[in-house]
């Protein structure tokens, strides 16, 4: 049996480097994000995940739609998908901190793939091959 979970993140490049969160529980790293609640919108979501996880207020009218990625599911059963729907834009360039289960935010450059969760990889590959990081 498949099943797919739905998840927002906010990619956020600096420097030629994007921003990853790893929450406490996990030795992966994602992008701050995370699921809609039940009415929100993708943009709303994600704009509250990066709220609750590293501290940065994003409009979700300022977000735009930059990519949606779908890849097995990190740390869960066999056979679970993802599908992240990925936004850019409102960053202020406020320096970003770890909150609410996030143990520690990094800055990464492809180099750093193999640290993050399969969907990660994927868009950090997109990122490379656009040339933004």
């Amino acid at each position: 049996m498949t099943s797919t979970i739905i998840a927002t993140a906010w990619v956020c490049v600096r420097d030629r480097r994007v921003l990853v969160v790893r929450p406490h529980y996990t030795d992966a790293f994602y992008l701050p994000g995370g699921k809609p609640e039940p009415g929100e919108t993708h943009a709303e979501a994600a704009a509250r995940e990066v709220l609750e996880e590293v501290g940065l207020v994003l409009d979700p009218a300022a977000l735009t739609l930059y990519t949606e990625i779908v890849a097995p599911a990190h740390n869960r059963p066999p056979g679970t998908t993802v599908r992240l729907v990925c936004f850019t834009g409102g960053d202020a360039g406020a320096a970003p901190s770890a909150a609410a289960e996030i143990g520690e935010i990094a800055w990464f450059t492809p180099d750093d793939t193999a640290r993050c969760a399969p969907a990660i990889q994927l868009l950090i590959a997109d990122l490379s091959t656009a040339g933004l990081i």
